[in-house]
């Protein structure tokens, strides 16, 4: 069909000077504006574009010109383009609320976040039949506790994640990559997104590629168990130290606030962010598993409830805090703010390379530390006399021996000074044994699950997959008197290298330069990751020695700004 050509009067119609009859109600009538509408044929000789026949572009003279039909053809096309595409978008946001709908109705556990069901006792999210319907009836569910965040707020160990990341031993109800497919929603949402680190296992908590999680959402990074960290640690040295590694992982952050949530200590700080950034969004708390975001969120409303009336209303049902990691297997919506947005406990993000992924479940505690950490340096004089060694240590220092750190950790001491000492900063229940580098593998299995711990018993080293992973390092220094550098174990902890320890430093005036580097071999279970990376500032000596370093103006205002 032809195009039709519209034309549009919007002025009220002229009339004659003189009407036959005068009424005023013709006139009223016609002084109001009026469409009239024009319409004009072209010639019936010309064909009828079709679908199939390509357009010209717009322009050109003469024959090559487009002609009205054309042009209206391709306006047409380019509408109905659009239109596919709009409809594409609303169908993809009904799948979308549809699920989110679906999840909204489901009602979980606000203890672990787990669904609610009746149907099997060992399954998470196990309440009583009658429990259920009686809650149910007076519209309560959302209060109701399951039977495994009971026992498990007893003390009980009770694991339910399993496989890359999950735990080889214990029941295994989710798997890791389940559940975090339950965070992929974020990287779509407007959110303000709190990622949690833990000091003790810095590198093996930080998520590097948390931006696959959160797409371009906000983040506040928080650091955890700071009260662990050995005595007289000085904190702003620690903070300058965690904003140098966060700038060379390249994640950009808004700021980084040290907290404690057993003392308190940087909470106040972290709770003024989350206000002055919230604008009306919801929080999400995210962090590998174990980092402690249970304990980080109670600490949060504990402060937050003593202004806020939401917050504090919000405690009497706040998520259980567990020693088991893998605790919570679902988001848990709390309402913490009286304003805009909620606050939300994610279940944590297992990783592979962490020891917890190797160790069988009922050897998980051990990993955990509980208390202040305190440096067990060697050369150990009490250790070596006991062990008949004091004479060979004293002699060449550690070269050519081996030590375990528990059945988890072996270090072969290939080449250092006399004088090189190592501390080991990790969880107490792991002891340390020292022995010859050509007795070490007859010592390994035999004592492995004996004295070598975890696994624990004999039972559990015949399933045990050994140390698979063999890592030679070379470890370059310029002042003897500084720790070199850090090894850390993904999970478990980390190991200073001293070049020349403190005490022989009298003793040692000068090294040549062809000395400079020491060469150790690290043994892990596969898959677990060693990094090397520069000493944490901790204790005394470390904060003595720690250099901040001079940054340029675009550097410190790149730079995220640290809180404690």
């Amino acid at each position: 069909m032809a195009p039709k050509i519209l034309t549009t009067f919007h002025s009220p119609v002229s009339l004659p000077h003189r009407l036959p009859h005068f009424n005023p109600k013709f006139l009223k009538f016609y002084s109001k504006p009026t469409s009239i509408f024009c319409k004009f044929k072209q010639s019936e000789k010309t064909p009828e574009p079709q679908l199939s026949v390509s357009i010209p572009e717009v322009g050109g003279t003469g024959a090559a010109s487009t002609t009205p039909g054309e042009q209206f053809l391709e306006r047409q096309k380019a509408f109905e383009a659009a239109k596919l595409i709009m409809k594409e978008a609303k169908k993809k946001r009904r799948e979308k609320d549809k699920v989110m709908k679906m999840k909204s109705t489901v009602v979980c556990c606000y203890g672990c976040g787990a669904p609610l069901q009746t149907s099997n006792q060992e399954v998470p999210g196990y309440v009583e039949p009658d429990t259920y319907e009686l809650k149910k009836r007076h519209r309560q569910l959302r209060t109701v506790l399951c039977g495994r965040c009971k026992l498990l707020s007893h003390g009980h160990m009770i694991t339910a994640v399993g496989g890359n990341g999950g735990y080889p031993g214990g029941k295994q109800f989710v798997s890791a990559d389940e559940l975090r497919e339950k965070l992929s929603h974020l990287r779509y949402e407007k959110a303000l997104i709190v990622k949690l680190v833990d000091i003790v296992d810095f590198n093996g908590s930080y998520l590097a590629r948390v931006r696959d999680i959160v797409g371009a959402n906000p983040i506040i990074l928080v650091v955890t168990k700071v009260d662990l960290l050995p005595r007289e640690t000085d904190l702003n040295c620690v903070g300058d130290w965690v904003a140098e590694a966060t700038t060379k992982k390249k994640l950009n952050v808004m700021s980084i606030h040290l907290t404690s949530s057993k003392s308190l200590v940087g909470i106040a700080g972290v709770i003024s962010e989350i206000q002055k950034e919230k604008k009306g969004r919801d929080v999400y708390i995210l962090g590998a598993a174990n980092v402690g975001k249970s304990a980080f969120i109670n600490a949060l409303l504990k402060m937050m409830g003593e202004r806020d009336p939401a917050a504090a209303a919000a405690r009497k049902y706040r998520p259980i805090q567990s020693a088991v990691p893998g605790t919570t297997l679902g988001p848990i919506q709390i309402d913490a703010f009286l304003g805009g947005g909620k606050l939300f406990d994610t279940p944590g993000v297992h990783l592979h390379h962490r020891q917890a992924a190797v160790v069988h479940s009922e050897d998980l505690p051990v990993l955990a530390p509980r208390s202040r950490l305190r440096g067990q340096p060697f050369p150990n004089a009490k250790v070596a006399s006991e062990n008949g060694l004091a004479q060979k240590i004293e002699t060449n220092g550690l070269n050519g021996f081996s030590l375990f750190w528990g059945g988890l950790v072996r270090i072969d001491v290939l080449k250092v000074l006399p004088e090189t000492s190592l501390t080991f900063y990790g969880p107490k229940a792991l002891q340390i044994h020292i022995v010859p580098t050509d007795e070490a593998d007859a010592f390994y299995q035999k004592e492995l699950g004996v004295v070598l711990t975890p696994p624990t018993g004999r039972e559990g080293a015949k399933d045990w997959r050994g140390l698979g992973i063999v890592r030679e390092l070379q470890i370059k220094f310029e002042d003897a008197e500084r720790a070199a550098s850090d090894v850390a174990i993904s999970g478990l902890g980390w190991i200073s290298v001293v070049p020349v320890s403190k005490s022989a430093r009298k003793e040692v005036m000068f090294l040549e330069e062809t000395e400079k580097e020491l060469h150790l071999g690290v043994h892990v279970p596969k898959p677990v990751e060693i990094f090397v990376r520069t000493p944490l500032p901790v204790g005394k000596a470390g904060s003595e020695s720690y250099q901040y370093r001079e940054l340029t103006e675009k550097e410190e205002e790149l730079r995220p700004k640290w809180h404690f």
